[in-house]
């Protein structure tokens, strides 16, 4: 239960979702967990669940589109805790109207384009810059990024989106190359669909149902799933392990295109 007592991670976009079900969980394991959002509020209710659980967090205020306020994050949780032992970078550049105009290279506006390019992947690069550049100064560290499995293989819309994430896989790639043997692992997690109460307002749920239907395992994946592959990256029994994109996808990009039409014509 303590396999990472005395580790402090950053987590961003922690205030919901994948970020915080992933900061819940390496608070669980003994992390000290830097809750990092654009959000203050929803910030604070993942420290307070953290805490009433027995765990140990603070508040991170960071915008993932300005190098600044990157920069400013991670040399404060360094400067306040000492160190910088995990880093999971889940903030994505996503706002509603946004994913709504990203329907193909024809349509997307080119600035919102450039708003994914620049919050989810030049974020995530940056997150990464000023990560290792902390970690250098202590013996190195676990950066675990937040891929998808749109990132994996094209998909009828959102290229914005998946280009983005396809990018971080390169990035991640990258990282684990050059600063490696530095004491550095960089890996991703590539979750799919994903169900969360955000999902469910957004999505219809027949298009859920689609996806639970493309899964291996028959349903989608809940927060606490991708989670736990990121507490495991991040804890020295992953210690070989980097360079490496993970499908935390329940099967659903292991299989090919026909398989759940397949499922329905067999009768399986």
């Amino acid at each position: 239960m303590t396999q990472l007592a005395g580790k402090v991670a950053l987590v961003t976009g922690a205030g919901s979702g994948i970020g915080r079900a992933s900061a819940v969980a390496l608070a669980a394991k003994g992390a000290k967990v830097g809750i990092g959002d654009i959000n203050d509020e929803t910030a604070a209710q993942t420290v307070d669940l953290i805490e009433a659980a027995g765990g140990s967090a603070f508040t991170v205020n960071i915008d993932i589109c300005s190098e600044d306020a990157i920069r400013s994050a991670i040399e404060g949780v360094t400067r306040d805790h000492a160190r910088l032992d995990i880093l999971h970078n889940n903030a994505a550049y996503a706002p509603p109207e946004v994913l709504a105009n990203d329907l193909d290279i024809l349509q997307i506006p080119t600035e919102d384009w450039d708003g994914v390019m620049q919050g989810t992947l030049r974020g995530t690069m940056l997150c990464c810059r000023y990560g290792v550049l902390e970690m250098l100064k202590t013996g190195g560290g676990s950066i675990i990024n937040t891929s998808s499995m749109y990132g994996l293989s094209a998909f009828n819309q959102m290229p914005a989106y998946c280009v983005s994430k396809a990018g971080i896989n390169m990035l991640t790639e990258h990282v684990a190359a050059v600063f490696g043997r530095k004491g550095i692992r960089c890996n991703a997690v590539a979750p799919s669909m994903i169900a969360t109460p955000m999902l469910e307002a957004a999505i219809p749920a027949e298009f859920i149902a689609i996806n639970a239907d493309s899964t291996a395992v028959g349903y989608l994946g809940e927060p606490e799933d991708v989670a736990q592959a990121v507490v495991w990256l991040a804890s020295d029994e992953a210690r070989y392990i980097t360079g490496q994109v993970i499908r935390v996808d329940g099967g659903t990009t292991a299989h090919l295109p026909t398989y759940a039409d397949a499922n329905r014509f067999f009768g399986t």
